[in-house]
């Protein structure tokens, strides 16, 4: 079930949402095999009117499965963020659409998930990156000498006619 907070509930004052968002309801897809979102977003906020705008304000946590970039091994990543997290503009020409008075606000927590999830997942500072000798016999290491016998790739370049 999306975030929605109604206008007419936030003209008493702000009001507080506490919960998970289900993975199919966040709707991420991460176009990344190395990282992954199985578990629900846990969310505490508090929406508040100041003039023509939304405050959002409060906390995140979603836990993200990840692949090290560096060593391949699988470890989790929680993702958290906290504070004031955005404003929603309620007039102008960047204003928010209002359906029947009330404002989704999950497209805009999913836009902040996406900008803080890692670029490049690393297990940890101190990761070594894949041992020496691991990527031995493997085809991508093969396929550049294969079939030469100790010939140079360059002289075989050489001898085409171009």
């Amino acid at each position: 079930m999306p975030i929605v907070v109604s206008i007419r509930q936030l003209a008493k004052g702000q009001v507080r949402f506490r919960g998970e968002l289900p993975v199919p309801e966040l709707d991420i897809d991460t176009l990344d095999e190395m990282l992954q979102v199985r578990e629900p977003l846990v969310y505490d906020l508090a929406v508040q009117m100041a003039g023509a705008q939304l405050l959002i304000t409060g906390q995140l946590r979603l836990i993200l499965d990840c692949q090290c970039v560096r060593c391949l091994r699988a470890f989790r990543h929680e993702l958290l963020l906290s504070g004031p997290l955005f404003s929603l503009p309620l007039e102008g020409e960047d204003a928010v659409p209002v359906i029947n008075e009330c404002v989704d606000l999950t497209p805009f927590l999913r836009e902040d998930i996406l900008l803080a999830f890692p670029q490049h997942p690393v297990c940890g500072p101190e990761c070594p990156g894949v041992p020496p000798g691991a990527a031995k016999g493997k085809a991508r290491g093969r396929t550049a000498t294969h079939g030469l016998k100790g010939a140079s790739v360059w002289s075989e370049l050489n001898k085409l006619k171009l």
